[in-house]
């Protein structure tokens, strides 16, 4: 009979907290992913220095990893680890030219496409 007061208890418990953790947890990976672009863009901006101009789209993020272009002021790689996906398990979308100008590193949110509100908001660069 304890035990059964035990996990009813315990159940009551999760019943009321689960949902608060829940949206914890999707705000946690809308921030992950703003930190993410911002270590994109100090990357990016250190290859600028180095190069005088951002990769192109066809070289994408990897260009921070590898020598995509030969060039010999490539002084990298500009980020330590390899290009994560975004927290939902996707890649980050890069562009070069941007919409104001330099680049644009775009997650389209859990449901990977444009626009969306919540969880499925776009998380950009700009």
């Amino acid at each position: 009979m304890e035990l059964l007061i035990v996990l009813v208890i315990i159940g009551l418990l999760a019943a009321a907290v689960g949902p608060t953790l829940y949206k914890r947890v999707k705000q946690a990976k809308q921030t992950a992913t703003k930190d993410q672009i911002q270590s994109f863009a100090t990357a990016l901006d250190n290859y600028f220095i180095d190069l005088g101009e951002y990769p192109d789209n066809h070289q994408g993020l990897l260009a921070l990893r590898n020598n995509l272009s030969s060039n010999n002021r490539w002084d990298g790689p500009y980020m330590n680890k390899e290009i994560p996906l975004d927290p939902w398990n996707k890649p980050y979308i890069y562009r070069s030219p941007g919409r104001s100008g330099g680049y644009e590193i775009i997650s389209y949110g859990a449901d990977g496409v444009e626009g969306g509100d919540n969880e499925n908001q776009d998380v950009t660069s700009w």
